[in-house]
């Protein structure tokens, strides 16, 4: 998930995100959710975008499926945008 505090902000769920040319990464934070379930993907995510700054990237991994849709939804919310969401099946990316 890249997150950029002030204008737009950026987050992805589940893997490492590909980053379009332009984008300048200030730091990264990864955030590992696997396992969880409801609600705990979606609070680790949000005090991680509190924490983050301008052009910080932030990569969430998860396995719960709802989070897909939730973590998306939150940082629509919160002005965040998505770069990128990968699904991994049978390990591969």
């Amino acid at each position: 998930m890249d997150l950029s505090k002030g204008s737009r902000q950026n987050c992805c769920q589940n893997s490492p995100v590909s980053l379009t040319l332009g984008v300048r990464i200030m730091a990264e934070m990864e955030i590992d959710v696997c396992e969880q379930t409801c609600p705990v993907p979606l609070i680790e995510c949000r005090k991680t975008f509190k924490k983050a700054s301008q052009g910080d990237l932030v990569i969430v991994k998860g396995t719960h499926q709802a989070s897909k849709k939730e973590i998306p939804m939150a940082c629509e919310a919160m002005g965040l945008e998505v770069l990128e969401i990968k699904d991994k099946e049978d390990g591969k990316e």
